[in-house]
């Protein structure tokens, strides 16, 4: 029906009513006004302190929520570095590499430099980061009470004392970092993609080493539409209970020590070097200190400096390494520690003296001893992972790493499914991204040409 039938005034308020209606439409239909997706936040590119020299190297902050569940109220600034392709013209992107640790500065990677190939450094713009609590990311300002238990822990006063310990440390850093109770990576997994958005990438392509490799499969699960290519180097499994990481932990780094026996024998750097390390340890009191060493020696691999070290001690020398602890606001936020007393504290220590008799306790003891008494349940809960992506993610991992070990890269490899693609490098050590030219070919044909390596692929040690 036309408006000719209808009465002045019904014609009036019917084209007031059409007017209203196309207003309605106007703001549901034009772009950047009810349904405009949030600005994203953006990077102010500048010399990095100290390297001012440097062109091709800029530094920046990125402004993000501290608490990613209330995005309007407190924020933090992260941390960001990026190195510029030296080859503009053949230039295939930007590469994002995560951290490992967790503590691990990317923001120093970057400077450095030394973590990339050739190719990578000529091909990318190479971007990573300080993750939260991490260097230039709100790190606190605390430190633990020198004295305390010993990292392992001989009775229930041990123990009540380490909890306490911790507890009090905790509070000195979270009253000094914002971001403290929120630096889990299920958090730095949503700056990773506010990152994304800042760089104007439609997709993501990451490569994430040892701890990193966390970051990068929440990422591919939450994300998977926003994934291009994701390297998974040292691959750590976040499905394992804490009996779990105990038992594969020790049986990784007992199996990196027995390696490292069976090439003393083949080269007689020593005679009976395993029978030399139990008296050492022995004479220790099992004190961790020493029998940890192992971990810092054979992810290099140093096997010669290993064995060197074994002889000094033996002779009555000391060990001057020090143990680097996890940053306790990330690794405790992802790392569940539901230990009541000393009693199932100390059956974890059998599990683990269990599975490597060399190394006595793993890296077990020191994570147990970082997290213990934190809030239960933790932020950032291990799971199967469930991940569906248009290219596979790429896993290179060590036959024989000491830290993160094949069977945890298998086992991720397994969760990942067609989504997944693992390369072993039947080798030792911890990061395997540059050991030999097919290491390198691997990873960089897969980030650059988007090449998946066939099923079972190889390199040789």
């Amino acid at each position: 029906m036309g408006l000719s039938g209808l009465s002045p005034q019904d014609q009036s308020m019917f084209v007031r009513r059409c007017i209203a209606l196309l207003g309605v439409l106007s703001v549901m239909l034009v772009p950047g006004v009810a349904h405009a997706r949030p600005a994203a936040p953006s990077l102010d590119w500048g010399p990095c302190t100290g390297l001012e020299s440097q062109q091709d190297l800029r530094c920046a902050s990125l402004r993000l929520p501290v608490d990613w569940s209330a995005p309007d109220g407190e924020t933090f600034d992260l941390a960001v570095a990026r190195r510029t392709a030296r080859q503009p013209s053949q230039r295939a992107g930007t590469l994002v590499f995560g951290p490992g640790g967790p503590g691990d500065s990317g923001v120093n990677r970057v400077r450095r430099a030394d973590r990339f190939s050739d190719e990578q450094l000529d091909r990318f713009d190479i971007v990573s980061f300080d993750p939260r609590t991490v260097g230039g990311s709100d790190a606190p300002d605390c430190a633990p009470d020198p004295g305390g238990p010993p990292i392992v822990l001989r009775d229930q006063a041990d123990f009540d004392q380490q909890i306490a310990r911790n507890r009090a440390f905790w509070e000195r850093c979270r009253s000094t970092s914002a971001v403290f109770d929120h630096a889990g990576t299920d958090s730095t997994v949503q700056d990773l993609d506010a990152l994304r958005r800042a760089l104007g990438l439609r997709d993501l392509t990451f490569h994430g080493s040892s701890y990193g490799t966390l970051l990068g499969q929440q990422y591919a699960e939450r994300y998977p539409g926003r994934v291009r290519a994701v390297v998974l180097e040292s691959v750590f499994d976040h499905s394992l209970s804490l009996e779990g990481f105990v038992r594969t932990q020790a049986l990784a780094l007992q199996d990196s020590f027995d390696e490292f026996v069976a090439w003393c024998e083949r080269t007689g750097c020593a005679p009976d070097i395993r029978a030399t390390w139990r008296s050492i340890v022995e004479r220790s009191g099992g004190a961790f200190e020493i029998a940890s060493l192992p971990a810092v020696y054979l992810a290099l691999p140093d096997w010669p400096g290993f064995a060197q070290a074994i002889k000094d001690l033996d002779a009555g020398g000391s060990q001057p390494l020090t143990i680097p602890r996890p940053a306790a606001g990330a690794f405790c936020a992802d790392f569940p520690v539901p230990v009541r007393d000393h009693r199932e504290y100390r059956h974890l220590m059998r599990v683990a003296a269990q599975a490597g008799p060399d190394i006595r306790y793993g890296s077990g003891a020191l994570a147990i001893a970082t997290c213990l008494g934190w809030p239960q349940p933790v932020a950032n809960p291990p799971h199967r992972l469930r991940v569906h992506t248009r290219t596979p993610l790429l896993l290179l991992n060590a036959r024989h790493d000491p830290r993160t070990g094949h069977e945890w890269a298998a086992n991720v490899a397994a969760q990942l499914g067609r989504s997944g693609r693992l390369v072993t490098y039947e080798g030792w050590g911890h990061g395997t991204y540059q050991r030999n030219a097919c290491t390198i070919a691997t990873v960089d044909r897969y980030l650059i040409d988007l090449t998946v390596p066939v099923r079972g692929s190889s390199c040789a040690a």
